[in-house]
């Protein structure tokens, strides 16, 4: 991703949604970027910035408390946008695609993954592929679409729902590895809980029901 985006020494960077810091320290410590991290929960942040303070690159790294929607920088303010799997956590999809173009120098690119319900499935399944936890995974317009509509050009769009579904079987595997202190830590009922919601997540993407795209935009020129 962080060859897609073009990131290199000097390169302004801005990562929505960034929870902790991943993947955006990584980012900055790798190619020398500057990172902007943004997302609400503000416990995240303080763990991302000392994240960056132990790997010495908190001089390049800065947080903001924002709304993807609603972000507080001059426009144009940055070479690249990012955001892993955010915006099936989000309602206001188009409202942060839309930020994102303003935030981004014409010049830009922006990549990001998304995890999103398959178009086209019956209502049954639909319904199963929302109980999987993704609130708001459906879209009632599909992403190359809806890109277009807020500023967007979709360069390239590549399918990764195979590693998506290996990253689920890494967890319950994990999680299987450690079920006593995990049900020390959680309780019995709570991880057993955690277990059925893996396999659930895991049985709706090897069904087709769910899938994880990763997308390479650039900004529309008006």
């Amino acid at each position: 991703m962080a060859t897609l985006l073009g990131l290199q020494p000097g390169s302004r960077f801005l990562d929505v949604g960034a929870g902790a810091g991943w993947p955006g320290l990584y980012f900055a410590r790798k190619t020398g970027c500057d990172a902007m991290l943004v997302d609400l929960p503000l416990s995240g942040l303080r763990v991302a910035i000392e994240r960056a303070v132990k790997d010495r690159i908190s001089d390049r790294c800065r947080v903001a408390v924002a709304d993807g929607s609603q972000m507080p920088f001059r426009d144009g303010s940055f070479d690249a946008v990012s955001h892993s799997d955010v915006l099936c956590c989000l309602r206001d999809k188009r409202g942060v695609l839309e930020a994102c173009r303003r935030v981004i120098r014409d010049s830009g690119r922006m990549v990001f993954t998304v995890i999103w319900i398959t178009p086209g499935l019956s209502s049954n399944d639909h319904k199963r592929a929302m109980e999987c936890g993704l609130e708001f995974g459906a879209t009632e317009t599909e992403y190359p679409t809806l890109l277009g509509q807020t500023g967007w050009k979709v360069t390239d769009c590549s399918d990764v729902t195979k590693g998506y579904a290996a990253s689920i079987r890494r967890f319950i595997r994990a999680d299987s590895e450690h079920k006593d202190e995990l049900e020390a830590l959680l309780g019995v009922a709570e991880f057993a809980e955690r277990q059925a919601g893996w396999r659930a997540e895991l049985g709706a993407i090897e069904d087709g029901l769910l899938r994880r795209d990763l997308f390479v935009a650039s900004p529309t020129l008006a």
